[in-house]
């Protein structure tokens, strides 16, 4: 018999668990640490070999039951061949039992519905598990998924133009807390920011930053309407003016003619034109000067982004220069690559790739007219040492709006014979304000936008970290801003770490040392509720390997704020600091392990685990 078991995703959202590989299922870093569903999926192995034709290849599927009576794992894989089998899946569903082999953990199978086979797991073997999870300590979740594979997860990369803004703390959340996860999952992770320090926004925060300091040296011209006006451009500028004088004002009076008459130019097409020309004129009345503003303006604004990224909890092992792409040939280099592979012609004077032979919408222009490359040439020359530095895996995290740039870059990667299944793009959906109720409107160029600075200032770093990360990163996310405020059981991050302090403040007035928590009698453990959390245990494992197979953060935060509702409920029904010792102690290692739990989901999320509120 032939068995096909296909890795496929697990959602424990919807509570459905899908097998996977069985030579890539979970292994506990923790020998100790017992992996029920796997167990229950090779009973299954073992009895579809039996009853099977060897002919016959099936994809084993393990779902969690949303009812209790219906056990702890389900399958369908009696429903899902009954057909091809043309027998009664009732009665495949009974021969499958039949052939089931003894196991130490299973109480029982059972036939339920249409043919769903239903695994119930023994309640001694959950109650040992409490065992398990305290030797396991800060450990306890990781496994060994991703084999020490590397990934290298590229994510944030805004423009070193001004402030981060709350669209960029989103992809830093989910970046953030993405890398945490897969390093949990056992992947070896590389974390990089793109400085995209080599394009046209970097020369208009250039000439933006000069004509607010020309203001100040009293040289005044009409700005343009689509520079930048945020109120950082006038610090820096005022910065310049304290530190250099009217040095870069150079006061001729051709100077002034020329940038008067482009200013008010009435024959000029389009303000971006009008920009262009200020930018070309700024590069030639400074000359070198003009080396030494950009480098200034660079260098201030990037250093505010890594500040500010470092405060809210987001590192980063790279930091990747485009400019160094052009420095080192790796532009050129890409791009006569291509030309050797005749996928590039010209016409009109330009450059362009033959992009629609892999499926993009249109070509695309590598090198302009003027001889300058593009940012989709610089792009390919950076996936192209992406793809040399040798990761295993390669993960790209954008805004949504740059949707329409996977299908050239994708090409780009077939076109230079690499394997585009190595690069994976996820796309992160801005993130809108709200407070009372109302949607807070932000801009980019405007200077009136929202900065993640000021989010965090506003609602806490943990607030900033949990919220962001509370939707899928594909789906919009609405932020409400007072909920995110509030000490009240609506605002989950609260409920989450309330739940946490909780469990401290309990532990803190018994007051014993925690090995002695290692003594638990856990058959004592037989509440309705107490069985609950610790099958939340259970699941906390399975919980990061789907995040980290699905990129999906979302998950660890519904796991933690589902784990903080059962422990509150069981918290407002039970004593723990009872007279009886041996209860006492259990009870007392079993809300240790889901403080445990928590703070290490927390800690995934980069959000604090407080020990009082």
């Amino acid at each position: 018999m032939r068995l096909i078991r296909q890795n496929t995703q697990t959602s424990l959202q919807s509570s459905r668990y899908n097998a996977g590989l069985l030579k890539h299922f979970p292994v506990m870093v923790t020998t100790t640490l017992p992996d029920f569903k796997s167990h229950c999926i090779q009973l299954l192995d073992q009895a579809a070999r039996q009853v099977l034709p060897d002919e016959v290849g099936v994809q084993i599927e393990l779902l969690r039951p949303k009812l209790a009576d219906h056990g702890d794992y389900s399958s369908n894989l009696a429903m899902k061949l009954a057909r091809r089998l043309r027998r009664n899946p009732l009665e495949l569903a009974k021969a499958l039992i039949g052939a089931l082999p003894d196991s130490s953990c299973v109480e029982k199978a059972d036939v339920a519905g249409g043919g769903f086979i239903n695994f119930f797991l023994k309640k001694t073997a959950k109650q040992q598990f409490l065992h398990a999870v305290l030797q396991a300590g800060d450990s306890f979740g990781h496994s060994r998924l991703g084999a020490g594979k590397t990934i290298q997860i590229e994510f944030v990369s805004a423009n070193p133009t001004g402030p981060l803004h709350v669209g960029h703390g989103r992809g830093a959340a989910f970046g953030a807390s993405l890398a945490n996860i897969m390093t949990a999952a056992g992947y070896a992770v590389t974390r990089e920011f793109y400085v995209n320090d080599a394009g046209r926004q970097m020369d208009i925060l250039t000439l933006s930053t000069w004509l607010r300091y020309l203001d100040l040296c009293g040289l005044s011209f009409s700005f343009p309407a689509n520079a930048y006006r945020g109120q950082y451009v006038a610090d820096m500028a005022s910065e310049i003016y304290q530190a250099q004088g009217d040095r870069y004002a150079h006061r001729s009076d051709a100077t002034i003619r020329q940038l008067t008459e482009i200013s008010t130019s009435t024959t000029i097409d389009s303000e971006d034109e009008r920009l262009d020309r200020l930018i070309t004129a700024a590069k030639s009345i400074l000359d070198q000067d003009y080396a030494d503003l950009h480098n200034f303006v660079l260098t201030e604004q990037l250093a505010d982004c890594r500040n500010d990224l470092m405060e809210f909890g987001v590192e980063f092992e790279t930091w990747f220069s485009e400019q160094s792409l052009f420095d080192s040939g790796m532009v050129a280099r890409a791009v006569q690559l291509l030309d050797d592979k005749k996928l590039l012609y010209r016409q009109d004077g330009a450059l362009w790739f033959r992009s629609t032979d892999f499926g993009d919408e249109k070509d695309r222009v590598v090198q302009r007219e003027n001889g300058l490359y593009t940012y989709f040439a610089s792009d390919i020359a950076y996936h192209l040492s992406k793809y040399e530095r040798g990761f295993d895996y390669l993960l790209n995290i954008w805004g949504a709006d740059h949707h329409g740039y996977i299908p050239r870059v994708k090409g780009a990667i077939e076109a230079l014979s690499l394997d585009p299944g190595r690069l994976e793009i996820a796309l992160v959906q801005f993130a809108v304000l709200y407070r009372d109720g109302k949607k807070v409107s932000m801009s980019t160029r405007s200077g009136e936008f929202v900065t993640l600075r000021q989010l965090r200032q506003e609602v806490g770093n943990d607030a900033a970290r949990f919220f962001y990360v509370l939707r899928k990163s594909d789906q919009h996310l609405d932020f409400d801003l007072d909920l995110a405020k509030s000490q009240s059981n609506d605002n989950p991050v609260y409920y989450v770490q309330y739940a946490h302090a909780r469990i401290c403040s309990v532990l803190g007035q018994w007051g014993g040392a925690e090995d002695i928590l290692a003594r638990a009698e856990t058959e004592l453990l037989t509440d309705p509720a107490e069985l609950v959390l610790l099958q939340k245990m259970i699941d906390f494992t399975d919980t990061i390997e789907a995040a980290a197979k699905e990129r999906a953060p979302h998950l660890i935060a519904f796991f933690l704020r589902e784990l903080a509702g059962e422990f509150h409920s069981y918290y407002n029904s039970t004593r723990f600091l009872v007279e009886d010792e041996s209860l006492k102690i259990t009870r007392l290692a079993l809300i240790s392990a889901v403080r445990q739990i928590l703070s290490k989901g927390l800690t995934l999320l980069g959000v604090t685990a407080p020990r009082e509120m």
